[in-house]
């Protein structure tokens, strides 16, 4: 389903439809149920049954919960029938992946200057004198 489809109330469209694809795949990972369907399909492509038994809720809303990763393009669905048979795409997690990768510069800063302050610790460590423990008989 486009994402023009969707009921206004979830969330705002975006201005583009890459824009729309992020935004879908992180409102689909942003629920820890969703998150656990996909590490269920990175096994294998599962039934919708096969995909709900772990879960304590009702089948009717594991099948929502697919229908949110299938309108993200997280999971692809064959039908055959009324037998609905899911598995894992990975292609907008690295998207999504692609995006969240911009800002690892302010990452790899933050651990350089993480790395100095270990190294001037390390350094006044070795500066200072051995201490002699008390021995005791």
């Amino acid at each position: 389903m486009p994402s023009e489809a969707r009921a206004p109330f979830l969330k705002p469209l975006p201005a583009d439809a890459a824009e729309a694809t992020l935004d879908d795949v992180f409102f689909a990972l942003c629920d820890p149920i969703r998150r656990a369907i996909l590490e269920r399909l990175g096994e294998e492509a599962l039934l919708v049954s096969e995909i709900a038994a772990p879960f304590d809720i009702s089948l009717q809303a594991v099948s929502r919960h697919i229908q949110v990763l299938v309108r993200a393009g997280l999971v692809l669905q064959a039908r055959t029938g009324r037998i609905s048979r899911c598995s894992l795409d990975v292609g907008p997690i690295f998207s999504a992946a692609v995006w969240i990768n911009r800002y690892s510069k302010y990452w790899q800063e933050q651990f350089g200057v993480l790395g100095m302050a270990i190294e001037d610790i390390v350094a006044r460590q070795a500066k200072r004198p051995a201490r002699h423990r008390r021995r005791t008989s």
